[in-house]
């Protein structure tokens, strides 16, 4: 069942000034919307949305496992388990795709429901970041919810990654990331403003590390470049 009072809660959470419209905090919706299905479904719901967001379906990953660690700070679930469920969800989720872009190939666009999510322009995107950077961003994709899909499939076919080589990236990237989430839900479940004020700014710096990550990968790339034509 629901949490007692977790709609008033919300309610309240949301509210801006007394004499102003209701304003909501980013992700709040889906928080709102997992909260009740996670407490009664526990671990398997969490399981199963997690291998839904490794498809691509526009769900955020970290709003879902932040949730996961909200109920287990409420008291419905293990903390530690569900560590465990989310590396678990995360891992297969992401491993589906390497392994349908691995037996399936480009075939798999043809199909209604993957055409939307590999279009052909996140594609496009998603092989030349790997022609360019290599293995790592199979590592940067896992923090970037847009291309994290098309990557790990582009990843697959290309028949130039070992499974090996992208469970360690993949993995390396999501023993960083899971925990941080889970572990910010269980210890920010009784007060919600702090936590999803610590998750905007985990975003925020996040997203700064992976663009300097990806400046110096550029640099890199453009450095080797220019040396081979030299070389010949």
């Amino acid at each position: 069942m629901p949490t007692p009072g977790l709609e008033n809660k919300c309610f309240t959470l949301a509210r801006g000034p007394e004499s102003g419209p209701p304003s909501y905090p980013p992700h709040m919706e889906v928080f709102e919307f997992l909260m009740p299905i996670f407490t009664e479904y526990g671990y398997l719901a969490v399981f199963v949305m997690l291998l839904i967001c490794g498809f691509g379906v526009p769900i955020p990953e970290d709003v879902t496992l932040v949730t996961g660690g909200v109920i287990a700070g409420l008291g419905h679930a293990n903390v530690h388990t569900m560590f465990a469920v989310g590396m678990a969800g995360v891992l297969i989720g992401d491993g589906l795709m390497f392994i349908l872009g691995r037996v399936y190939g480009q075939r798999i666009q043809r199909l209604p429901g993957f055409r939307r999510i590999l279009t052909p322009e996140r594609f496009a995107k998603a092989q030349d970041a790997f022609h360019k950077y290599g293995k790592w961003v199979m590592f940067v994709a896992r923090f970037l919810p847009g291309l994290r899909t098309p990557v790990f499939f582009s990843a697959g076919m290309s028949h130039r990654v070992s499974f090996a080589t992208w469970f360690f990236m993949d993995g390396f990237a999501a023993i960083i990331s899971v925990p941080i989430w889970v572990y910010l839900g269980y210890f920010g479940a009784q007060n919600w403003d702090w936590m999803f004020e610590v998750l905007r700014q985990f975003q925020h710096g996040i997203f700064a590390l992976l663009g300097i990550l990806a400046i110096w990968l550029g640099a890199y790339w453009w450095k080797r470049r220019r040396a081979s034509r030299h070389s010949q």
